[in-house]
């Protein structure tokens, strides 16, 4: 599989309605898998099925997405500021302004990962030591990756690269991977590539003999058995925790080989296989949202997300997934660089940051005042 990853495709030239549509079906496939997999998180197969029977749709009466959705948007904000030229210290600037030196929602900052991230910070800790925590292998890294992937269309080393700055603030080891794999991923479908070879991208950015990329190899082998199949060969019996980048990654692309990128398909068999259902539905909402764009989407889904309630980060709210997928695909003289002005978006202290040279189309600017 990786050698077919080794020359992924490139966007055509001039395709940016096309780029626009990927986009916005990767970051609204991301929301919309997370709103639809919420009810359904922690919970077993069997579980589920005696709650609701099969979940066909959303089983709330207003679904709204949780950290996932949230943390996307954050991520995504601070990659449309300084896209290639982000640094570990970008990031930190930002978890500290948007979140840690803040009033914290209902949700506290998420989950385990994100905690023993804030509590490191808290503390005067700097990354990459403020990785160093109990839960640096979750899936909280995979659950914001798809913005690298939309950012680095066609570049899946790129998208990988980018994620793992992200990621050196809160996560070590297998959890960096997952992230990557996703990240990966989701930028050889943003480019037209079939599943398989998005797969391929994601497994060729990872170490061959990871836990991530031993758990992923697993799932989509028997990905054409179904959603039993796919779990049964990931989910280690007994575990109790549902967040582990490793398992979570995998289930995610597992229910995106089993649909053969459907959107449809895809989420619901993520959805109900349970575990930390919220992140697999994401991913695997946007990994087919990347392969087949926003109008494969069902409309009821789509209307259902709205700007997000910051529940989780009170500086999120009132953003939407669909403005950082614009804001994150390039228009004729790109999108980033001097000529963006977010004022509202980013924290003073990572505006202050120099952006530096280095990244392609990228000019250095003023601060955003």
């Amino acid at each position: 599989m990786a050698s077919i990853a080794c020359t992924p495709p490139a966007p055509a030239p001039g395709d940016a309605a096309g780029l626009r549509e990927r986009a916005r079906g990767t970051l609204l496939g991301l929301a919309v898998g997370d709103a639809l997999g919420a009810p359904a998180e922690n919970l077993k197969p069997s579980e589920i099925r005696a709650r609701w029977g099969r979940i066909t749709g959303y089983v709330t009466e207003k679904p709204c997405g949780t950290d996932d959705t949230e943390y996307a948007i954050f991520s995504g904000l601070l990659l449309a500021r300084h896209g290639s030229a982000l640094t570990p210290a970008h990031v930190e600037a930002a978890w500290h302004e948007w979140i840690a030196d803040r009033a914290e929602g209902p949700f506290r900052g998420a989950g385990f990962s994100e905690r023993g991230t804030l509590e490191n910070l808290r503390r005067g800790l700097a990354a990459p030591i403020s990785a160093q925590h109990r839960h640096a292998w979750s899936d909280g890294l995979a659950m914001r990756a798809a913005p690298f992937g939309v950012f680095a269309a066609g570049r899946p080393a790129e998208a990988a690269r980018l994620v793992a700055i992200d990621g050196l603030v809160s996560h070590e080891g297998e959890g960096i991977y997952g992230g990557q794999a996703v990240a990966a991923g989701v930028a050889a479908a943003m480019a037209g590539a079939s599943p398989a070879v998005a797969i391929a991208s994601a497994l060729a950015v990872v170490p061959e003999d990871s836990w991530t990329a031993r758990s992923l190899r697993r799932a989509v082998a028997v990905a054409h058995r179904g959603e039993r199949a796919v779990r049964s060969a990931v989910v280690i019996g007994g575990y109790p925790w549902t967040d582990l980048a490793p398992e979570a990654v995998a289930l995610a692309f597992g229910a995106y080989a089993a649909a053969d990128g459907d959107f449809r398909e895809a989420v619901l068999t993520a959805v109900n296989m349970g575990r930390d259902a919220d992140t697999t539905a994401a991913v695997a909402g946007a990994l087919s949202g990347a392969t087949q764009g926003i109008s494969a989407i069902p409309p009821d889904w789509a209307a259902a997300i709205g700007p997000a309630r910051g529940r989780c980060l009170p500086s999120m709210a009132g953003h939407h997934v669909l403005d950082v997928a614009e804001l994150l695909v390039p228009e004729e003289g790109g999108k980033w660089g001097a000529g963006v002005v977010l004022p509202d978006f980013l924290p003073d202290r990572a505006q202050r940051i120099p952006v530096g040279a280095g990244n392609p189309g990228h000019q250095d600017s003023e601060p955003v005042s």
